[in-house]
């Protein structure tokens, strides 16, 4: 062991300069900490997250579902940035809506897998979302449904994993990332590969022909007591109802077209094509709070 004498100038000095550093480690922890909590997947409110925004026109978020119970805003995280916004009833385990913008896509990226929300489980775990069954890997014995739908609540039930975001609009990476179950509902088979995907293709067209950007929001009115029973417990609502709107802008951000449409989610096969205010008149119908924009100036020039 050795002895310094006489160094007590230098030792305070040290401790001083380790105080610093110290302070200056803490507070960047404290900075970093903030960045990736800003960054998460479950956020408090969209408008908190820039990048999320972005899928808003002229990032006005709706006032629809804002008071819907147990809902959650999740900015659908996948490779490492965000691809679209959804507003989830976690009670019913079905979104209220999605909201993105179109993109042209050139195929590819049809996913096998089916995504669960880590942070709908625990808010501690990883902001992106994963395969539910290699979550279950990292996480073995905790159960995932709590607050979101899984894989095996759609298994034999008699109901497509219906898109809201369709994987149609959008390209890799983000195409593979509309294969969430947060992104999907209970939809009547027959309408699912029908009169909606029909829909889907043709609104696809009009995107690529007449806007810059299109602006989207799809979303599901739950039914009043409507499940997929599993285990004699109520797991995911069927929805009565699948609905989307549409703002379509030039290069100037300035808007050029919008419209609407809803479907009885039955084997009526039937899509209902709608203005925007058509829809508002519609879903006035399922809430005791007013409807509001769906879109900035209800997307008025």
């Amino acid at each position: 062991m050795g002895f310094c004498f006489g160094c007590s100038g230098w030792s305070g000095t040290i401790r001083a300069g380790l105080s610093i550093r110290m302070q200056t480690l803490v507070i960047l922890c404290g900075f970093l900490s903030l960045l990736f909590s800003a960054r998460a997947d479950v956020v408090e409110r969209f408008e908190d997250v820039p990048d999320c925004m972005k899928y808003f026109y002229k990032e006005k978020v709706p006032e629809w579902g804002a008071h819907t119970p147990g809902a959650v805003h999740l900015c659908q995280r996948f490779v490492n940035r965000y691809h679209f916004a959804t507003l989830y009833d976690t009670n019913h385990r079905i979104a209220v809506y999605a909201a993105y913008q179109f993109e042209p896509s050139n195929g590819g990226g049809r996913e096998k897998r089916w995504f669960v929300e880590p942070q709908l489980v625990n808010m501690t775990w990883q902001a992106e979302m994963k395969d539910g069954y290699w979550l279950g890997k990292d996480y073995p014995g905790i159960y995932q449904g709590e607050k979101q739908a899984l894989n095996e609540d759609y298994t034999h039930s008699g109901f497509d994993r219906g898109h809201l975001n369709p994987n149609g609009h959008h390209a890799v990476p983000s195409r593979n990332a509309t294969f969430t179950l947060t992104n999907v509902v209970p939809q009547n088979p027959k309408l699912n590969q029908n009169a909606w995907r029909i829909h889907e293709s043709q609104l696809t067209d009009l995107f690529r022909e007449k806007c810059s950007k299109a602006f989207v929001l799809v979303g599901a009115i739950p039914s009043a007591d409507n499940w997929i029973i599993k285990n004699n417990v109520k797991r995911v609502n069927i929805p009565d109802y699948l609905w989307n709107a549409y703002c379509c802008v030039d290069n100037n951000d300035r808007p050029i077209q919008s419209g609407a449409a809803a479907a009885r989610n039955t084997e009526d096969n039937w899509v209902e094509r709608l203005a925007l205010e058509e829809l508002g008149e519609f879903l006035q119908q399922f809430s005791n709070q007013p409807v509001g924009e769906l879109f900035y100036n209800n997307c008025r020039a």
